[in-house]
Protein backbone atom coordinates (compact mmCIF):
# COMPACT_ATOMS: atom_id res chain seq x y z
CA UNK A 1 0.00 0.00 0.00
CA UNK A 2 1.56 3.34 -1.03
CA UNK A 3 2.19 5.96 1.63
CA UNK A 4 2.06 9.72 1.38
CA UNK A 5 3.01 12.62 3.64
CA UNK A 6 0.43 15.16 4.70
CA UNK A 7 0.44 18.16 6.99
CA UNK A 8 -2.31 18.06 9.64
CA UNK A 9 -4.25 21.30 9.99
CA UNK A 10 -6.38 20.10 12.93
CA UNK A 11 -5.93 17.52 15.69
CA UNK A 12 -6.84 14.03 14.49
CA UNK A 13 -7.33 11.48 17.26
CA UNK A 14 -4.95 8.56 16.90
CA UNK A 15 -2.89 10.27 14.20
CA UNK A 16 -1.42 13.53 15.46
CA UNK A 17 -1.88 17.12 16.42
CA UNK A 18 -2.10 20.36 14.53
CA UNK A 19 1.05 21.13 12.46
CA UNK A 20 2.31 17.54 12.57
CA UNK A 21 3.80 16.01 9.44
CA UNK A 22 2.57 12.39 9.19
CA UNK A 23 3.06 9.58 6.72
CA UNK A 24 -0.19 7.72 6.05
CA UNK A 25 -1.92 5.59 3.44
CA UNK A 26 -2.67 7.48 0.23
CA UNK A 27 -6.34 6.49 0.22
CA UNK A 28 -6.88 7.73 3.76
CA UNK A 29 -5.39 11.09 2.85
CA UNK A 30 -7.14 11.40 -0.51
CA UNK A 31 -10.58 10.13 0.58
CA UNK A 32 -10.93 11.42 4.12
CA UNK A 33 -8.37 13.83 5.56
CA UNK A 34 -7.99 16.24 2.64
CA UNK A 35 -11.72 16.48 1.71
CA UNK A 36 -12.65 17.02 5.38
CA UNK A 37 -10.11 19.87 5.64
CA UNK A 38 -8.12 18.07 8.32
CA UNK A 39 -4.89 17.89 6.31
CA UNK A 40 -3.16 19.29 3.23
CA UNK A 41 -0.62 17.62 0.93
CA UNK A 42 3.00 18.47 1.61
CA UNK A 43 4.33 21.15 -0.74
CA UNK A 44 6.79 24.01 -0.48
CA UNK A 45 4.04 26.55 0.24
CA UNK A 46 2.43 24.29 2.86
CA UNK A 47 5.75 23.70 4.60
CA UNK A 48 6.01 27.45 5.17
CA UNK A 49 2.55 27.31 6.66
CA UNK A 50 3.79 24.83 9.28
CA UNK A 51 5.55 27.50 11.31
CA UNK A 52 2.40 29.60 11.63
CA UNK A 53 0.44 26.52 12.69
CA UNK A 54 3.08 25.49 15.25
CA UNK A 55 3.13 28.99 16.73
CA UNK A 56 -0.67 29.06 16.95
CA UNK A 57 -0.67 25.61 18.58
CA UNK A 58 2.01 26.63 21.13
CA UNK A 59 0.08 29.78 22.07
CA UNK A 60 -3.16 27.84 22.49
CA UNK A 61 -1.50 25.17 24.66
CA UNK A 62 0.21 27.79 26.83
CA UNK A 63 -3.09 29.62 27.31
CA UNK A 64 -4.85 26.36 28.21
CA UNK A 65 -2.11 25.44 30.68
CA UNK A 66 -2.29 28.81 32.45
CA UNK A 67 -6.10 28.77 32.64
CA UNK A 68 -6.13 25.22 34.00
CA UNK A 69 -3.48 26.02 36.62
CA UNK A 70 -5.51 29.04 37.79
CA UNK A 71 -8.65 26.89 37.92
CA UNK A 72 -6.77 24.26 39.92
CA UNK A 73 -5.56 26.84 42.44
CA UNK A 74 -9.03 28.28 42.92
CA UNK A 75 -10.71 24.86 43.23
CA UNK A 76 -8.18 23.64 45.78
CA UNK A 77 -9.54 26.20 48.25
CA UNK A 78 -13.17 25.12 47.74
CA UNK A 79 -15.30 22.73 49.77
CA UNK A 80 -18.10 21.23 47.70
CA UNK A 81 -21.17 19.80 49.43
CA UNK A 82 -23.42 17.20 47.85
CA UNK A 83 -26.67 16.18 49.52
CA UNK A 84 -27.83 12.63 48.82
CA UNK A 85 -30.89 10.64 49.81
CA UNK A 86 -30.36 8.20 52.64
CA UNK A 87 -32.43 5.66 54.49
CA UNK A 88 -33.37 5.76 58.16
CA UNK A 89 -30.11 4.06 59.08
CA UNK A 90 -28.00 6.67 57.24
CA UNK A 91 -27.11 4.40 54.32
CA UNK A 92 -27.00 6.10 50.92
CA UNK A 93 -29.24 5.24 48.02
CA UNK A 94 -26.92 4.99 45.02
CA UNK A 95 -23.49 6.59 44.89
CA UNK A 96 -21.65 9.81 44.14
CA UNK A 97 -19.80 9.56 40.82
CA UNK A 98 -17.55 11.89 38.87
CA UNK A 99 -20.57 12.88 36.76
CA UNK A 100 -22.58 13.94 39.80
CA UNK A 101 -19.57 15.88 41.11
CA UNK A 102 -19.25 17.66 37.75
CA UNK A 103 -22.96 18.54 37.90
CA UNK A 104 -22.57 19.89 41.44
CA UNK A 105 -19.56 21.99 40.38
CA UNK A 106 -21.66 23.46 37.56
CA UNK A 107 -24.68 24.27 39.73
CA UNK A 108 -22.94 25.41 42.93
CA UNK A 109 -19.78 27.09 41.62
CA UNK A 110 -20.62 27.71 37.95
CA UNK A 111 -17.52 25.77 36.86
CA UNK A 112 -18.02 23.68 33.72
CA UNK A 113 -15.65 20.74 34.07
CA UNK A 114 -15.61 17.52 32.09
CA UNK A 115 -16.33 14.49 34.26
CA UNK A 116 -13.28 12.73 32.82
CA UNK A 117 -11.06 15.30 34.54
CA UNK A 118 -12.43 14.28 37.95
CA UNK A 119 -10.53 11.25 39.21
CA UNK A 120 -12.23 8.89 41.66
CA UNK A 121 -10.78 5.45 42.41
CA UNK A 122 -14.34 4.18 42.82
CA UNK A 123 -17.74 5.81 43.32
CA UNK A 124 -18.46 7.13 46.82
CA UNK A 125 -20.98 4.98 48.70
CA UNK A 126 -20.88 6.50 52.20
CA UNK A 127 -21.49 9.84 53.88
CA UNK A 128 -18.46 11.86 54.99
CA UNK A 129 -15.60 14.04 53.80
CA UNK A 130 -13.43 13.09 50.85
CA UNK A 131 -10.43 14.47 48.98
CA UNK A 132 -11.19 14.47 45.22
CA UNK A 133 -8.36 14.66 42.70
CA UNK A 134 -8.67 16.72 39.53
CA UNK A 135 -6.53 16.04 36.49
CA UNK A 136 -7.08 19.28 34.63
CA UNK A 137 -4.12 19.10 32.24
CA UNK A 138 -1.24 16.72 31.66
CA UNK A 139 0.88 19.01 33.87
CA UNK A 140 -1.79 20.32 36.26
CA UNK A 141 -3.30 18.30 39.10
CA UNK A 142 -5.36 19.69 41.93
CA UNK A 143 -7.58 18.42 44.73
CA UNK A 144 -10.57 19.77 46.59
CA UNK A 145 -12.63 18.75 49.58
CA UNK A 146 -15.99 17.04 49.01
CA UNK A 147 -18.57 16.69 51.77
CA UNK A 148 -21.29 14.11 51.18
CA UNK A 149 -24.21 14.65 53.54
CA UNK A 150 -27.73 13.38 53.90
CA UNK A 151 -30.54 15.43 52.36
CA UNK A 152 -33.07 14.08 54.85
CA UNK A 153 -32.30 14.46 58.56
CA UNK A 154 -31.29 11.30 60.36
CA UNK A 155 -33.43 10.37 63.35
CA UNK A 156 -31.67 10.90 66.66
CA UNK A 157 -31.27 7.64 68.55
CA UNK A 158 -32.85 8.11 71.95
CA UNK A 159 -31.79 6.22 75.06
CA UNK A 160 -35.21 4.57 75.34
CA UNK A 161 -35.14 3.23 71.79
CA UNK A 162 -31.65 1.85 72.29
CA UNK A 163 -32.69 0.07 75.48
CA UNK A 164 -35.86 -1.27 73.88
CA UNK A 165 -34.13 -2.59 70.81
CA UNK A 166 -35.58 -5.96 69.86
CA UNK A 167 -33.38 -8.86 70.75
CA UNK A 168 -32.54 -11.28 68.02
CA UNK A 169 -32.35 -14.92 68.79
CA UNK A 170 -29.29 -16.90 67.99
CA UNK A 171 -29.72 -20.00 65.96
CA UNK A 172 -27.25 -22.75 65.90
CA UNK A 173 -27.04 -25.84 63.82
CA UNK A 174 -27.34 -29.23 65.36
CA UNK A 175 -24.14 -31.09 65.51
CA UNK A 176 -24.11 -34.65 64.40
CA UNK A 177 -23.90 -35.26 60.71
CA UNK A 178 -21.67 -32.25 60.05
CA UNK A 179 -24.12 -31.02 57.44
CA UNK A 180 -26.80 -28.52 58.30
CA UNK A 181 -30.33 -29.06 57.20
CA UNK A 182 -32.47 -32.16 56.91
CA UNK A 183 -30.82 -35.52 56.53
CA UNK A 184 -32.45 -38.16 54.39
Amino acid sequence: MPKTEVLLIHNVIGLGGESDLVKIATGYARNYLIPQGLAVPVSLGNKRRVEALRQRRAEREAKELSSMSELGKSLSKVTLTIAVKTGDDGKMFGSVTSGSIADALKTQLDVALDKRKIHLEKPIHALGEYEVELRLHSEVRAAFKLVVKSSNPLPEPSAASVAEAPKTEKRSYRSGSGVSGDSK
